[in-house]
């Protein structure tokens, strides 16, 4: 092979071994008006958030610290911080578990009093 070729081969394959890596960032970040809580999940579309009983809309997401989207089920069963939203019915449509230092991030912003 020559030099050139195996260049090019290897040049081709860097955004492959990359792209997982930028899947695990948060592609957009999570919104200054979202709410934070600890959530857990009891059933189907049941969740509490800081003990107060709530309910998923359709179509929420979760995205875990990872970024990727995950059901309900698999939010940790002892529960976990997170950022969320709510719909103009009141209900969950978008939630963020959230890494420790987004937690301290959150803890800090809350303390100066700019939530």
């Amino acid at each position: 092979m020559t030099p050139c070729r195996a260049a090019c081969l290897a040049l081709v394959s860097v955004p492959l071994w990359a792209a997982p890596v930028l899947a695990q960032l948060r592609s957009a970040p999570i919104p200054a008006h979202a709410k934070l809580g600890h959530i857990r999940h009891l059933e189907g579309m049941a969740v509490t958030v800081s003990k107060k009983p709530m309910q998923l809309a359709a179509g929420a997401t979760i995205r875990n610290q990872r970024n990727l989207i995950i059901v309900p089920v698999a939010i940790p069963s002892e529960g976990a911080w997170a950022a969320f939203t709510l719909d103009r019915n009141g209900q969950i449509s978008q939630v963020w578990l959230l890494t420790p230092e987004e937690i301290a991030e959150a803890r800090k912003r809350l303390s100066s009093g700019k939530s």
